[in-house]
């Protein structure tokens, strides 16, 4: 299987239809067209039903996505690690939650390449599933995630704990806030919160990564869970403000890494983000009880 082939279905996948992905490619729509079809043919399946809203994807194709994400970065991941820049020794890469991308990741970017500067890095944003995949396949390095899968040679430590907190827009919005947007941040949070508020309306604005949660409550004003980091520096310039008498919930932050390897700057590379960890529990505790 060609990997352009992979590549290709992947932005057919991301633009929606095939003239887009053409374009995302620069080449023609019948070349998006015969790299498909090549490719359903070789998979015996037929991968994209085409309608007036575009390709969508098949039973098949939802089932063949993860193999070519898979597919392509690996390809991807060997390039990098056998075509190292001139001067670097070897190549890691990191896949983190887009909220650990706020601060405490960039962090540890810095550290590395004051600590590991012969280290090529390979960062990524990731969830959960496609991170652990990535372990399982080695794909990954290392994964910073909330709610990490306990597995046979993975190692799963825990970093440390974020404070979500309720914040608004305006400090006199009501709650229940008919404006709140529930950022899934995993089952524990939503434990929490449903234990907490037990009474509360199904939300109609739900969002799978904090930063789309921001991004609405900056355009449209409102409210919803983030974690003080994310939150610290809008709530020091008065454009958000806490929700008086809400409870703040505890989410673990932890790093996965597989036992097997005996790599000394993989090693580093860990002890670096649990320095940071240190460094970030001290933080949070500078802001006082939450």
């Amino acid at each position: 299987m060609d990997t352009e082939q992979a590549r290709t279905f992947l932005n057919v996948v991301t633009a929606g239809n095939f003239l887009a992905a053409a374009q995302r490619l620069h080449v023609t729509q019948s070349t998006v067209s015969a790299r498909i079809q090549t490719l359903e043919n070789q998979l015996g399946a037929k991968l994209f039903t085409r309608g007036k809203h575009g390709a969508e994807l098949t039973a098949a194709g939802r089932r063949f996505l993860r193999h070519a994400q898979t597919l392509v970065r690996t390809v991807e991941t060997a390039r990098q690690d056998v075509g190292l820049p001139e001067g670097y020794s070897a190549g890691l890469t990191l896949s983190g939650r887009i909220a650990l991308w706020e601060g405490f990741l960039p962090r540890w970017v810095a550290w590395m390449r004051t600590s590991a500067p012969t280290i090529s890095l390979r960062l990524e944003i990731g969830f959960e599933a496609d991170i652990m995949q990535g372990l399982i396949h080695n794909t990954i390095d290392v994964g910073v995630m909330y709610t990490p899968e306990a597995r046979p040679g993975l190692a799963v430590e825990r970093l440390f704990d974020e404070t979500l907190v309720l914040v608004s827009t305006a400090p006199d919005r009501p709650w229940p806030d008919p404006g709140y947007v529930h950022v899934d941040w995993g089952p524990e949070f939503f434990h929490q919160f449903s234990v907490y508020f037990p009474d509360h309306p199904p939300p109609a604005l739900y969002a799978n990564i904090g930063w789309l949660g921001l991004q609405h409550l900056t355009e449209s004003g409102g409210s919803g869970y983030f974690p003080l980091r994310m939150a610290r520096e809008a709530l020091q310039a008065g454009r958000l403000h806490r929700v008086k008498d809400a409870p703040a919930f505890r989410l673990p932050a932890y790093v996965v890494f597989p036992l097997t390897r005996a790599d000394t700057f993989l090693a580093q590379a860990v002890e670096g983000l649990r320095q940071l960890a240190r460094a970030e529990t001290g933080e949070a505790g500078a802001d006082g009880p939450a």
